[in-house]
């Protein structure tokens, strides 16, 4: 199945006294790249999360972001008496060394780091909330990659249909492609009979041969063109394949394009390099 490596998506959950977010972000990218941040407190299970979503996500850069607040009926923090009273009392000996008394509140002393405590919280249940949060959220990322991927397919089968036909044309072309190369040349051999130059007219012969064998980059063609088709409906990522793909059918085009005979055959060319750049571009997006 087809997956876009774009998507978003988030929820939300109360466990214990916490409101807790997840969000899960992804653009393209050529290899799985995972980010998890998560607050400081929450930080033992970030490595649980990060396998999580590398169980289900093989290519992308993604991001996961964890944040939470209290809820409504929480009791808020508490205070560390013990490192007020230390606080404090440093006050009073910098005092002392200091020409004028120092002037604080309350509120310039819970300002200092380590005075306010945040509850403790139940790790395994928060463990297990967290996690299954982020499996819900999972569970929404992953249908929001499969509808965008699902739309990719539908572009890319609409251009490998088109490209069929482009190469098709060429197909039926070729016979007159043929009959106007003997045109010339019949002329240029009597021309030749007037003024016999067999090493260039050795020359031109090969050089037409050349361009005249355009029978095996129609058929590559055609094959590369089935076979993404075919890797369209595959269940596992197909990304890297489908580019690998790209590649082969732009060498191809690129090689009928240098062996065009007329400007049908060079026009023909051209569109399939159109349609080749524009699913490439697609690609990129498919996981």
């Amino acid at each position: 199945m087809i997956k876009s490596m774009t998507a978003y998506a988030s929820q939300e959950a109360e466990i214990g006294n916490l409101t807790i977010n997840c969000e899960l972000r992804s653009v393209n990218h050529r290899y799985c790249d995972i980010n998890v941040k998560i607050p400081d407190r929450l930080r033992y299970i970030e490595a649980e999360l990060r396998g999580l979503i590398a169980e289900n996500i093989s290519r992308g850069k993604v991001e996961c972001a964890i944040n939470y607040k209290k809820a409504s009926d929480s009791t808020g923090f508490s205070v560390n008496l013990q490192a007020v009273s230390s606080l404090l009392a440093a006050t009073e000996q910098i005092e002392q060394l200091m020409p004028a008394a120092l002037s604080y509140s309350a509120l310039n002393i819970l300002a200092f780091p380590g005075i306010q405590q945040e509850p403790d919280i139940d790790r395994d249940a928060m463990s297990a909330g967290i996690k299954k949060l982020l499996k819900q959220t999972l569970t929404q990322f992953l249908e929001v990659r499969q509808r965008e991927g699902s739309q990719l397919k539908i572009l890319i089968e609409e251009r490998c249909t088109k490209m069929q036909g482009f190469v098709g044309a060429a197909s039926i072309r070729m016979p007159e492609v043929l009959r106007l190369i003997r045109c010339r040349l019949q002329d240029r051999i009597v021309e030749l009979v007037a003024q016999p130059d067999f090493d260039r007219l050795e020359q031109e012969l090969v050089m037409l041969a050349q361009k005249l064998d355009i029978t095996e980059e129609l058929d590559r063609l055609d094959t590369h063109i089935s076979e993404v088709l075919r890797v369209l409906n595959q269940p596992e990522p197909v990304g890297r394949r489908l580019d690998f793909l790209m590649q082969e059918l732009n060498r191809e085009a690129n090689t009928l394009g240098s062996k065009s005979a007329d400007k049908e055959m060079t026009a023909c060319a051209i569109e399939l390099k159109v349609l080749i750049e524009q699913m490439r571009e697609q690609i990129q997006n498919i996981e």
